[in-house]
C-alpha cells in the first residue's frame, strides 16, 4: 500500500446522523505517512447537542492507549467518556492492535499513528489539541510532541514534522523514561512477548496484538531524550505511586529532564495506566487540559 498523508481518510464506517439530537461518533480508517491503516473514532463533546461542526478553537483530546489495548476496549472507552465532558475526543488503535493494519513496533513508528490522528482531529475544526497517552502511549505522546511542532525548527532538529499534526498540550500517564527496562516482573513479561517467537504468538492469538519481529533499527529517541524538546508546549507527567511496571524513578527522570517546564503528579494508591486511572484523576486531567492556553 502506498504511503498517504497523515490524517488521510481511507474508509468511513460511521457517519454523523443529522436526524438525531446528538451527533453520532464518526468512525474511519486513516492512512499514516508510511501507509498503515489506523482504526479511529471521533466523538463530539458530551455537552454538544446539535449536529453543527465544532467551533474553531474547541478542545479535542487525542487518546493514545497502552500496549495490547485498542479503540474498542472498555478501559479505552471509559477514558474517552471521561474526557468527553471537557472536549471532543479522538481514540484510535495503534498499528498491530484491534482493526488497525500493520504490526506493533512497541512505541517506535506509533508516532506516525498519533500524527495521523492529531491531523484528523484538526480536520474536524479543532485548533486546540491535547494528546493524552497511557504507558506505551505515554511514551508515544512525548516523542510525538518532540518531533512534531507548529513550525519547522530552524536547525532541522526535532519539532520539524507536519505542522497540522502538532499538539498544543501533552499528558503522559504511566510512561517509561528509558527503553529496555526489565526491572519489574510485568516488564520482563512484556519483553518476553516482544522478543520471543512464542511470546509474539501469545500476543497475536491471546492478546489480539500483532508484534513486529524485526526490532528497532535504529533505536528511536527515548522518552527522557524527547522531553527537553517539547517546550514550550505544556506538559503534564502523571504516575501512580504503586505502579507495578515502572517505579517512581521513571516519572521523576522525565520531570527532571523537563526542568521547570512540566508538572508532575504522583498519585497515591494508583497502579498502572488506564485501568488504574480513577474517574477523579481523569476529571482533573480534563480540567488541566482545558486550562492550558492555545
Amino acid at each position: 500500500m502506498s504511503a498517504g498523508t497523515a490524517g488521510h481518510v481511507a474508509r468511513s464506517t460511521v457517519r454523523p446522523n443529522s436526524e438525531t439530537i446528538r451527533p453520532t461518533p464518526l468512525r474511519t480508517f486513516l492512512h499514516t505517512d508510511d501507509g498503515v491503516t489506523i482504526d479511529s473514532v471521533y466523538e463530539p463533546r458530551a455537552a454538544v447537542y446539535d449536529a453543527s461542526p465544532p467551533p474553531s478553537g474547541d478542545l479535542v483530546f487525542v487518546v493514545a492507549h497502552g500496549f495490547t489495548g485498542d479503540v474498542d476496549k472498555p478501559h479505552v472507552r471509559r477514558v474517552a467518556g471521561a474526557f468527553a465532558q471537557y472536549g471532543a475526543v479522538v481514540t484510535f488503535s495503534f498499528r498491530g492492535h484491534g482493526r488497525s493494519g500493520g504490526r506493533s513496533t512497541v512505541g517506535d513508528r506509533e508516532v506516525l499513528d498519533l500524527a495521523a490522528a492529531v491531523a484528523w482531529a484538526r480536520e474536524q475544526g479543532h485548533a486546540r489539541v491535547v494528546t493524552v497517552g497511557f504507558s506505551m502511549g505515554g511514551s508515544v505522546v512525548l516523542r510525538h510532541a518532540a518531533l512534531y511542532g507548529p513550525q519547522k525548527h530552524p536547525d532541522g532538529q526535532g519539532r520539524g514534522g507536519r505542522t497540522d499534526a502538532h499538539t498544543d498540550a501533552v499528558v503522559s500517564v504511566s510512561a517509561p523514561a528509558r527503553w529496555y527496562y526489565r526491572g519489574t516482573a510485568p516488564m520482563r513479561k512484556v519483553h518476553w512477548l516482544v522478543t520471543r517467537r512464542e511470546g509474539r504468538l501469545v500476543g497475536r492469538y491471546g492478546l489480539k496484538t500483532r508484534i513486529d519481529h524485526s526490532g528497532w533499527d535504529p533505536v528511536p529517541l527515548s522518552p527522557v531524550e524527547a522531553v527537553p524538546r517539547i517546550a514550550p508546549t505544556p506538559l503534564l507527567v502523571v504516575h501512580g505511586e504503586i505502579d507495578g511496571y515502572f517505579p517512581l524513578d521513571h516519572p521523576r527522570m522525565l520531570a527532571a529532564a523537563a526542568g521547570d517546564h512540566a508538572e508532575l503528579w504522583l498519585e497515591p494508591g494508583m497502579g498502572h495506566a488506564e485501568h488504574a486511572a480513577t474517574d477523579d484523576l481523569l476529571a482533573r486531567i480534563g480540567r488541566w487540559a482545558g486550562s492550558q492556553e492555545s
